[in-house]
């Protein structure tokens, strides 16, 4: 069952029609990409979901249920602004915030420790919010996200201005997070995080849903035109394959390329090109399927 599902949230400001008849699910225990260009409608959207405001028309149900502020204390919303006191410290903040969730005293002390330790902000705990750099401070509102433990997880662009380390441990926590049976929203301009991390995607352009499903499913709707190749026995291989109608090549370097196929080409006759010469080897033959970026933008021009 969905612990979050839309249906047809609408929200109108003057004229502009900012969400659009939304409607998708998301589950316990997997993780939603929700994706866009930026002024699609995903932080109002977001911003429903949280009950910062409401819809103007349809519904948003939390666990069976409308939200409202009995949800607000169920969800734990990390936006993409950040939203800290500069002149509080890492300590207090983080305290009185997850005073705000309903986190008893002795609760949040034992939780915000671990965090600290687990974030490496433990020698920052004293520290004003505006020493800290622009990492550690995304790093402070993810804790401050998740102390209260929620069902709902929303993270819009959680990565940002994180390095490569820190990136990758955020990226094991959310696993983690998963793992454990919450619902995730995630919200990113960045594909290779979406592709990595989610298991459905629900993509919105000028205030509308354009696109869901599984990423499988949705990869599945898209045709592999493109087909990588690594061979030994020279490139001049190459030159003839892209002489034929129809072949377009896109990379090459030393004995690999990639090369994009119309429809009327037949990829398995290029195989028996290849292996019809002996003195070729023939290391890769690799039907691609699309990226979730050429996905997005195809589908995102399609709504232009």
């Amino acid at each position: 069952m969905a612990l979050l599902k839309l249906e047809n949230a609408t929200k109108r400001y003057g004229k502009l029609t900012a969400a659009n008849q939304v409607s998708f699910e998301a589950h316990p225990g997997r993780i939603l990409g929700f994706l866009g260009p930026n002024g699609a409608g995903k932080t109002t959207t977001i911003r429903m979901i949280a009950h910062i405001t409401a819809p103007d028309e349809g519904n948003i149900f939390f666990d069976g249920r409308p939200v409202g502020a009995w949800s607000q204390q169920q969800m734990g919303y990390l936006p993409e602004e950040r939203g800290l006191y500069k002149k509080l410290k890492v300590g207090d903040q983080l305290r009185y915030l997850a005073q705000l969730k309903g986190v008893s005293a002795a609760d949040s002390k034992s939780r915000i420790s671990y965090w600290l330790d687990r974030m490496g902000l433990t020698d920052w705990a004293g520290a004003k919010t505006q020493d800290l750099s622009k990492g550690m401070q995304q790093k402070m509102q993810f804790i401050a996200t998740v102390l209260a433990e929620p069902r709902l997880v929303i993270l819009d662009e959680p990565f940002s201005g994180l390095d490569p380390v820190n990136s990758e441990l955020l990226r094991t926590i959310i696993a983690e997070l998963k793992d454990e049976g919450r619902t995730i929203l995630f919200a990113s301009h960045r594909m290779e995080q979406v592709e990595q991390l989610c298991d459905d995607i629900c993509l919105v352009a000028k205030g509308r849903v354009v696109l869901t499903g599984t990423l499988r499913e949705v990869k599945r709707r898209y045709s592999r035109d493109k087909l990588a190749l690594e061979f030994e026995g020279g490139s001049d291989i190459v030159s003839q394959i892209t002489a034929s109608a129809g072949v377009k090549l896109l990379e090459h370097k030393n004995d690999c390329c990639v090369l994009q196929l119309s429809p009327q080409v037949d990829a398995m006759a290029i195989l028996d090109q290849l292996r019809a010469d002996p003195n070729r080897k023939l290391l890769r033959f690799e039907l691609l399927e699309p990226t979730l970026t050429e996905i997005f933008i195809k589908t995102v021009d399609d709504t232009a």
